[in-house]
């Protein structure tokens, strides 16, 4: 876990090939017809929207930086990473990682936590990263994460904590667990998450069916709308990361789902070296933004209502923005009303000027063209096409940049037979752990 977060975030590939050979987004539009009216959204901070940052418990080359230097405006600040409890199947446990963080000590780290929250902002806990793979898939394991979690904010003071599991989840399970945390910690417990883009092009994806069970105590979701390729809005129609109607389209899918609009928030990189794709300019997060709350600045799509205020705008994260002198905190924090994004003390360290993250999944690459078609705002038709059942793989068709796969279609490229997991545009079939394509061997 000494990479950057978002390229160590890998697709969650529990479930996925399944989940996208079965049920396109034609299903997540009925589900979303006959979801019924959301629960009030869970705490918010005065009546400023959220601007979460992650703070970086590690060095990665960006900057390494106590609490008390993170800008006034970052008024949800996500400390990345708890992992797995040592002993307690389920559980989580942090440690402050004071000698690579230069000396930052426990003591330090506690009172800057207190110091935040007197000046009316939240610290959470985020669960997962790289190599924390919390496992919750049974009520013992739900019991020891909601226990677990509680002590560790009883322990420091966190507000709450920030779902990041990239190993799969069960939605069912982590339910219950987060329930048990709810009734433990009372109505000012904080429940965020940060699930990419994938995790709700399906209705039976793990992060869409818990999105759904929590929301009675959810209080915001950031999709992570970089590290993506190009994926499918709520109407049904391709739109290329990096684009305004990227950011619109895919935050209508839960905006439609169920979920209240101050639960929706926008996940984007604070700078093109924190992801390892889908950066896009700070005006055309601002112009999305405010496409979803009135209907202006929009690209070709628009919703049919705009929806008011939503949740805020998140990134990854406070110390890849501090290498750019907090150009996003300084936007953000005047355009969701959250503070200042100057410094709250003078850094401690200068930022590395060469940083090199070394992204640990092969981020999808950006399409080359930005689809062409108009949006339809009442889709009939499920996109989705059957898979090919090619007896032989080496008699696929060779692998085309511009042909849209789902899971089970066949393809060859380079010498090799590749069979797609799941819904894919423009990703060259290569050999990965947690890619969409799966080698099925030599040709």
């Amino acid at each position: 876990m000494r990479t950057s977060l978002v390229p160590r975030r890998a697709v969650r590939a529990v479930a996925v090939a399944a989940a996208l050979a079965v049920s396109g987004l034609g299903a997540i539009t009925a589900a979303n017809a006959a979801a019924p009216a959301a629960a009030p959204a869970a705490t918010s901070a005065n009546d400023a929207q959220w601007l979460t940052g992650y703070w970086h418990n590690f060095d990665n080359g960006s900057v390494v930086m106590p609490l008390s230097e993170i800008p006034e405006a970052y008024n949800l600040v996500a400390v990345a990473f708890a992992e797995n409890h040592p002993t307690r199947s389920g559980g989580i446990d942090f440690t402050l990682e004071t000698e690579e963080l230069g000396g930052y000590t426990d003591a330090e780290f506690r009172a800057d936590i207190a110091d935040i929250q007197a000046q009316g902002r939240k610290v959470i806990l985020s669960v997962g990263g790289e190599k924390g793979n919390v496992v919750v898939s049974n009520a013992t394991q739900a019991k020891n994460f909601a226990d677990t979690a509680y002590d560790l904010m009883q322990d420091y003071g966190f507000d709450g904590v920030d779902i990041d599991l990239e190993h799969g989840i069960h939605a069912d399970a982590m339910s219950d667990a987060l329930h048990q945390l709810s009734a433990k910690a009372g109505s000012d417990l904080i429940i965020a998450m940060a699930p990419q883009t994938i995790d709700y092009q399906a209705t039976s994806m793990g992060y869409y069916q818990l999105t759904l069970a929590i929301k009675d105590i959810l209080t915001i979701v950031n999709t992570q709308y970089y590290n993506s390729g190009s994926m499918m809005g709520c109407n049904q129609q391709v739109y290329a990361q990096g684009s305004v109607d990227f950011l619109t389209s895919l935050a209508c899918i839960q905006l439609e789902m169920g979920l209240t609009p101050d639960q929706v928030g926008i996940g984007v990189p604070a700078v093109p070296s924190a992801a390892g794709g889908g950066y896009q300019s700070l005006a055309n997060v601002e112009k999305a933004v405010d496409c979803l709350e009135t209907g202006t600045n929009c690209g070709t799509f628009t919703p049919g209502t705009p929806y008011g205020k939503i949740g805020g705008v998140m990134t990854w994260s406070i110390n890849w923005d501090a290498t750019n002198n907090y150009e996003l905190a300084n936007r953000f924090g005047q355009r969701l009303g959250t503070g200042s994004g100057a410094p709250t003390t003078d850094p401690t360290t200068d930022p590395t000027t060469d940083p090199t993250p070394d992204p640990t999944t092969d981020p999808t690459s950006d399409p080359t063209t930005d689809p062409t078609t108009d949006p339809t705002t009442d889709p009939t038709t499920d996109p989705t096409t059957n898979p090919t059942d090619s007896p032989n793989p080496c008699e696929a068709s060779a692998w085309n940049a511009g042909q849209v796969y789902v899971g089970g279609d066949q393809v060859v490229h380079d010498g090799q037979a590749w069979q797609a997991k799941w819904w894919t545009l423009n990703d060259a079939p290569a050999p990965s752990d947690w890619g969409v394509w799966k080698n099925l061997g030599s040709c």
